[in-house]
C-alpha cells in the first residue's frame, strides 16, 4: 500500500473529546497499520496550556481507555505519542496565528521541509468562520507547487440553517480551492453503511426489485438508549433535526435511493447523491403536522436506575422545546421513488440502541396461503448498522408437520461470521 505524502497534521480543539475519543486513537490504528505517512507529525492547537511534554502526558494518560486491549502495542504507543505537538492559542485572535507560523516552521524539519499540511477542525462551530480566515491570513492555506497540499477538515454541523450554511461554505471558498475542503460525515465511515453500495450494485438479485414496483415503504432509523450527556450546551442549540437528520440519515436516504453512478470514484457517486436531494419533497406548511413528529425525554425510571429528564440535563434551558426525538415521513419525486414514503427517526433515550434500514417489499398479489399464520407478512430486507453489523432477509416458508402453516424466517449475515475480522473505525477510514 502507497503511503501518504508526508505531512503535519494539525487539530484545532486538541484538548477536547472529540480529539482524545475519536481522532488520536484512529491515527494510531493507521500508524500500526502502517497506513500514515512515513514521515508526519501531530500538532495540536488549543485554548487548554499544554506544553508538548504535558499534552503528551494527557493524551498518554487518556488514549487507552479509547483503544481496545488487542489493538494497544505499547512500544508503538509511546512512538506514536513522541510525534505529538502542541500549540496553545485562542483560534478565535487573529494575531496568535503568527505563533502556529513559528511552530509549523519548528516542525518542519521533521518531514523534510515540505509544507503539506492538514488542519482538522475539532471545535465547536462557532469558530468555523474565523479558522480558516485567518489561516489563509497568514499564508497558510496556500498551496505552492504540485508538490505542497494544504487540507482542511470539517464535520458537522456546518451551519445553522440554509442561510448559515451558504455563508460558512463562502468562508472556506475564500481561504481554500474546493478541492483542498473536505466536509465529511463519520456515520459514511461504517463498514454496514459502505456496504449498502456493494449490497445493491455488485449483485444482481437486489437492483431489480429496487423501485417502486415492489418497495412498499422503507424505514432508517437510529436511536440511542442514553441522554444527551454533557452535551446540553451544543445540544439546546441544535436538537436531534440538526444533530442526525440533516446530516447521517439523510445520506442513509440518498445511499439507499441513489442511481448508480457511472464511475466508482467520490464525484461520480457525489452526483447522484446530489440528484436525490434534488429530488427529496418539500413537506408543505399545512402538511408538518402529518408528516413530522417531535418530541423530548422526560424524567423516568430505567429498572431502578432514575433518568433525568431532558429540562433536567446540564447546560439545559429549564423551558426547553429542543427536540431529542424526531420521525419523518419524506417522499423522492422521482421515476425510480415516486409514491414510496421514507419513514426516518432518531431518538436520544429510547428503550433500545440501534441504527437499521428496513427496506419493506409488497406483498404478493395474492395471498394463497389463508388463515396460515403470518401468511401476509411482506417480505423485509433489514440493514444492521449498529450494534451487531450485518444484513438480514426476510420470507416466508412452510413449518414442518401436516398443516401448511407459513413462518418467517432470516437469511442472516453478521461481520462477525467473517473470522475476526474487524469491522474497522469510521474516523481511520475516513
Amino acid at each position: 500500500m502507497e503511503r501518504p505524502a508526508d505531512q503535519i497534521i494539525v487539530i484545532f480543539g486538541a484538548s477536547g473529546d472529540l480529539t482524545k475519543r475519536k481522532l488520536l486513537p484512529s491515527l494510531y490504528l493507521l500508524y500500526k497499520t502502517g497506513r500514515t505517512p512515513e514521515k508526519f507529525a501531530i500538532l495540536g492547537v488549543g485554548r487548554t496550556a499544554y506544553t508538548d511534554e504535558s499534552y503528551r502526558e494527557f493524551i498518554n494518560s487518556q488514549i487507552r481507555t479509547f483503544i481496545r486491549e488487542d489493538e494497544a502495542n505499547e512500544a508503538l504507543l509511546t512512538d506514536f505519542i513522541s510525534k505529538l505537538y502542541y500549540e496553545t492559542m485562542d483560534p478565535s485572535k487573529e494575531e496568535e496565528y503568527q505563533n502556529l507560523v513559528s511552530k509549523l516552521g519548528e516542525l518542519t524539519p521533521l518531514i523534510d521541509n515540505k509544507q503539506n499540511y492538514l488542519y482538522y477542525l475539532a471545535t465547536p462551530p462557532s469558530l468555523y468562520t474565523y479558522i480558516p480566515t485567518y489561516l489563509n491570513a497568514v499564508g497558510l492555506t496556500h498551496e505552492h507547487g504540485e508538490n505542497t497540499t494544504k487540507r482542511v477538515i470539517v464535520e458537522k454541523p456546518f451551519g445553522y440553517n440554509l442561510s448559515s450554511a451558504l455563508k460558512l461554505n463562502k468562508i472556506f471558498n475564500a481561504a481554500f480551492h474546493e478541492h483542498q475542503i473536505f466536509r465529511i460525515d463519520h456515520f459514511l465511515g461504517k463498514e454496514t453503511v459502505q456496504n449498502i453500495l456493494a449490497l445493491r450494485f455488485a449483485n444482481g438479485i437486489f437492483e431489480p426489485l429496487w423501485n417502486r414496483n415492489f418497495v412498499d415503504y422503507v424505514e432508517i432509523t437510529a436511536v440511542e438508549n442514553l441522554g444527551i450527556g454533557d452535551r446540553g450546551g451544543y445540544y439546546d442549540t441544535s436538537g436531534a433535526l440538526r444533530d442526525m437528520v440533516q446530516n447521517h440519515l439523510i445520506q442513509l436516504v440518498a445511499l439507499t435511493a441513489m442511481e448508480p453512478p457511472a464511475l466508482f470514484e467520490s464525484e461520480s457517486f457525489r452526483n447522484e447523491i446530489v440528484k436525490i436531494y434534488q429530488s427529496l419533497k418539500p413537506i408543505p406548511e399545512s402538511q408538518v403536522t402529518s408528516n413530522v413528529v417531535r418530541g423530548q425525554y422526560i424524567a423516568s425510571i430505567s429498572g431502578k436506575t432514575p433518568i433525568k429528564g431532558y429540562r433536567e440535563e446540564k447546560s439545559v434551558a429549564p423551558q426547553s422545546r429542543t427536540e431529542t426525538f424526531i420521525a419523518m415521513k419524506v417522499f423522492i419525486d422521482n421515476w425510480r421513488w415516486g409514491g414510496v414514503p421514507f419513514y426516518i427517526r432518531t431518538g436520544k433515550q429510547m428503550p433500545t440502541k440501534v441504527s437499521e434500514i428496513v427496506v419493506h417489499f409488497k406483498k404478493t398479489p395474492h395471498m394463497l396461503f389463508k388463515g396460515s399464520e403470518y401468511s401476509s407478512a411482506p417480505n423485509r430486507l433489514i440493514i444492521r448498522i449498529q450494534p451487531n453489523e450485518g444484513i438480514a432477509l426476510k420470507f416466508g416458508l412452510k413449518v414442518p408437520g401436516s398443516n401448511f402453516n407459513i413462518q418467517q424466517v432470516a437469511m442472516d449475515f453478521a461481520y462477525d461470521s467473517l473470522g475476526g475480522v474487524p469491522s474497522g473505525d469510521a474516523y481511520a477510514k475516513l
